[in-house]
């Protein structure tokens, strides 16, 4: 898929999961992007690191996306860098596993604020720079989650999953007329180091047999997708939310 002129930015970019094998793959395909992380060290040493890899400058920005003017600094800077936004891929996302008997008040709102309103907060930024130009296409990273639902003490994270899907068909509709198209995938398990923080070891072995294709996902499988829904060869799909889950969830 060719991307070339493209600018995009991705959220969550700097870590060794989904964001990361987005913003490298965006470039592959020869877009330009703005690198965006929580983290302020590691967001400017991993685009220096695909600056260098790709021989073209990989600009970077801190943004916490629960804070509004982290997100509207890295707009305006990737405008004033690139003068357009072509696309924004929504990746950042938080988990805490607590009982829903005993989920704190301070855990529900972290998860919503992260997951749900960060992708919101982007949309609603961005959105202004797309709507002149009438072209533009947004990814947002749901979860399979948001519909089967988990026992392993997620309700906030299934919650505020299944409100990205709902956002995500919204907004679709909203801007359809303007020829921005707004998707979503709602992965199922997809494997990076960070995940063994959150969930014992054999939640990955058990989940594993539960899937028809026999192993978890890796966040290259998802990057690929959101370069297809991003590219020219998916012109025609708006407000979709698309599971790859490796069939553990065959959603009709």
């Amino acid at each position: 898929m060719d991307l070339r002129g493209k600018v995009a930015i991705v959220t969550a970019a700097a870590g060794a999961g989904i964001g990361h094998a987005v913003a490298h793959k965006l470039l592959k395909a020869g877009a330009d992007v703005m690198l965006t992380d929580s983290h302020p060290r590691r967001s400017f040493e991993v685009a220096q690191a695909l600056s260098q890899e790709f021989s073209r400058e990989v600009p970077a920005c801190q943004v916490d996306v629960t804070k509004q003017e982290q997100i509207e600094s890295a707009v305006k800077t990737t405008m004033e860098h690139f003068g357009h936004i072509d696309i924004l891929c929504n990746v950042a996302g938080i988990n805490k596993l607590e009982p829903i008997w005993s989920v704190s008040e301070e855990t529900w709102r972290f998860v919503m604020n992260v997951c749900l309103d960060g992708t919101f907060r982007f949309i609603r930024t961005v959105l202004p720079h797309m709507l002149p130009r009438q072209q533009g296409a947004i990814v947002n990273i749901s979860s399979a989650d948001g519909w089967i639902g988990s026992s392993e003490g997620e309700a906030a994270y299934c919650a505020a999953k299944a409100g990205v899907m709902g956002l995500t068909r919204a907004a679709a509709a909203e801007v359809g007329k303007y020829n921005i198209r707004v998707n979503a995938i709602a992965p199922g398990l997809i494997y990076n180091a960070y995940l063994e923080k959150i969930y014992p070891k054999e939640f990955f072995t058990e989940t594993e047999r539960l899937i028809p294709l026999g192993r978890v996902g890796t966040p290259e499988e998802v990057a690929d997708l959101v370069c297809f829904l991003v590219s020219e060869e998916a012109r025609y799909i708006t407000g979709e939310v698309i599971a790859i889950t490796g069939g553990r969830y065959m959603h009709a």
